[in-house]
């Protein structure tokens, strides 16, 4: 009772506070304090919203019957559009908060928004070893429901509010893609509402040009629907093996190396300079080894005691309650890009991430990209093993300007073929 009458305390002085400076200067100077007392507490209601209304649609077998309903509601409103004229052009009427993206799409406020409530997991046939989702299916939903039944689905990102049709439309990519290819690969076949209001479904085989278009294309083509994704039977641990490489030769031998091992489930590196890095692996297991001593790290047990539990705080939260001012200081003075590249242009790509941002770590994932049709395809005949090069943080060089120096690593993307 005591720690709850305190935290009761220390809430309500912070409130006094926060009305006597205003509220935008303790979002903006004294951010931490709002995400610990409120974003994080919210961001844990919202989970256990999500968790029980899966859990409901789950025991009560309501999901398939629903989809039906809700496709051809959206299929109504995209006709009525066609009929008042087509004045605008159309988009999800989804918060632009809620997405992942930094950026929020001012366009939704003057496009024709579509209400797609399509958030449920539809079927599991493990006799094909498929999966039909909906498109705002989230991946934390998607994993915690397989694996209760022993499988999961071959490439999983790693943030958990990532969804479906974010990944499918755009891109989505993990530390297995060298085996499996980005999540576009792992797709078998997927539903859209076009723009005349009909229904369709596309595979390999079914509407080819359209399936094979739907992967980077944003949306722009239609509204998905549902998508059928690949599973693979799960097990219980990852053995994970850490490399210290030194070297910018040898980090970019060394991981092309394990990335070419079929036998690593797992491969990615994190590059802390131009000379050091460490290339992880991991190998999927039911055994799990005699325990070994970890080295420990620094969190405060005071902060993981009161708020360890509730971390991280929800993205779309932290972005809904940002403010203008923040965003902005995101915009000129952050970084967050990822860039595809083949994997023999990984030493040139450091040297160029190095000179025109240096920020650091660098995250290096390698995926396969088969030579199918679509957008994203490899410039020869064959599939090309290629790597994501992330950088996420704080420029460090003195000449960074935001939309210069971004247009600067795009040009060297685009030089490699990437």
């Amino acid at each position: 009772m005591a720690p709850l009458l305190s935290l009761g305390i220390g809430l309500l002085l912070f409130l006094l506070w926060a009305r006597y400076r205003g509220i935008e200067y303790v979002l903006v100077h004294h951010r931490w304090i709002f995400v610990c007392l409120f974003l994080l507490p919210l961001s844990v209601l919202f989970d256990i919203y999500y968790q029980l209304r899966a859990w409901a649609v789950q025991k009560l077998h309501c999901a398939p019957r629903q989809h039906d309903l809700r496709v051809r509601n959206i299929q109504k409103q995209v006709r009525e559009w066609k009929a008042e004229g087509q004045k605008t052009y159309m988009c999800t009427g989804r918060p632009g908060w809620l997405t992942m993206s930094l950026r929020i799409g001012k366009y939704k406020k003057t496009l024709k928004n579509i209400t797609i409530n399509l958030m449920d997991i539809l079927d599991v046939d493990t006799e094909r070893q498929v999966v039909r989702v909906e498109p705002l299916v989230s991946m934390g939903q998607l994993t915690a429901h397989l694996n209760r039944i022993g499988w999961t689905i071959p490439v999983v990102p790693e943030l958990d509010d990532l969804t479906v049709g974010g990944l499918l439309m755009g891109t989505g990519i993990e530390s297995s893609s060298h085996i499996y290819g980005l999540f576009q690969h792992i797709c078998v076949a997927c539903e859209l509402v076009l723009a005349d209001g009909s229904h369709v479904r596309c595979t390999p085989e079914e509407n080819s040009d359209l399936f094979y278009a739907v992967p980077w294309s944003c949306g722009t083509l239609g509204f998905l629907v549902a998508a059928e994704i690949k599973m693979i039977p799960s097990k219980n641990y990852v053995k994970l093996h850490y490399e210290p490489v030194r070297g910018l030769k040898t980090i970019c031998k060394r991981f092309a190396e394990e990335s070419e091992k079929k036998e690593n489930h797992f491969v990615e590196g994190i590059v802390y300079s131009l000379e050091e890095a460490v290339i992880m692996t991991g190998v999927l297991t039911n055994e799990i080894e005699q325990e070994k001593d970890i080295i420990p790290f620094g969190n405060h047990p005071i902060f993981r005691c009161l708020f360890g539990w509730m971390v991280p705080p929800k993205i779309s939260l932290l972005k809904l309650t940002q403010g203008e001012a923040i965003r902005k200081l995101y915009e000129q003075h952050h970084v967050i890009q990822d860039m595809m590249i083949p994997m023999k242009s990984l030493e040139q790509c450091i040297q160029t991430f190095h000179s025109v941002i240096k920020v650091y770590p660098l995250w290096l994932c390698p995926f396969i990209l088969p030579h199918n049709p679509g957008m994203v395809h490899p410039k020869g005949d064959e599939e090309e093993l290629c790597v994501d090069v992330g950088a996420y943080g704080m420029p460090q060089t003195k000449h960074f300007e935001a939309m210069a120096s971004t247009r600067q690593l795009e040009k060297f993307v685009r030089n490699v073929h990437g």
